[in-house]
């Protein structure tokens, strides 16, 4: 497979959603502690910060939209229609799913949506 500006851009978006665990989980560490935090805690904690629900929230939802978005850029590599609209498309995916997350944690509702529909749409372009 060819090195594209697509699987580049696919690359980072994977990158950064690897890194989106980390507010939620630094969190719950300075919360109960070290031990606790490695240990199962329970699924509600009702201590735990808004801002770091919705983080949880937003990493999942970054998780479940990467597994749809990743294969439709490695096919559009493939099969040899990458630059132009899909590389416009795959760029605006990546700053709409880094502005969700962040609009997201911030609990910005409609900035949320706006940004969900930006990212699906582009998917659907590339």
């Amino acid at each position: 497979m060819q090195n594209t500006p697509e699987l580049i851009w696919l690359i980072a978006i994977a990158l950064i959603t690897a890194t989106m665990w980390m507010p939620h989980a630094i969190e719950n560490v300075l919360l109960v502690g070290l031990k606790r935090a490695l240990s199962n805690p329970p699924v509600t904690d009702p201590n735990v910060p808004a801002w770091a629900i919705r983080s949880k929230r937003a990493h999942l939802n970054a998780l479940e939209n990467l597994a749809v978005f990743a294969p439709v850029v490695i096919a559009a590599v493939l099969m040899g229609t990458t630059g132009g609209t899909v590389l416009l498309a795959v760029k605006v995916y990546v700053f709409a799913r880094v502005i969700h997350y962040i609009v997201y944690t911030a609990g910005i509702p409609v900035a949320r949506t706006l940004s969900f529909v930006t990212g699906a749409s582009a998917i659907g372009v590339s």
